[in-house]
């Protein structure tokens, strides 16, 4: 099982993470990324690859 990782030093605070996969991404207060589980559920896979690619600041990552 992947395991997705947010740089949050990088973060811009787009949304484009939890607007694409909200059962896996939140945002802080401050509009930075939040990770609610780092195991990425195998129903969530190809949301969170479309978010990984998708965040313009290159703040997510996977990890296997």
């Amino acid at each position: 099982m992947a395991k997705v990782l947010a740089d949050r030093d990088i973060c811009i605070g787009a949304g484009m993470c939890v607007m694409t996969a909200e059962a896996v991404f939140d945002q802080d207060d401050e509009a930075l990324v939040v990770v609610l589980t780092d195991e990425v559920p195998e129903d969530e896979q190809k949301r969170v690859d479309d978010a990984v690619r998708l965040c313009p600041s290159g703040a997510l990552s996977l990890r296997d």
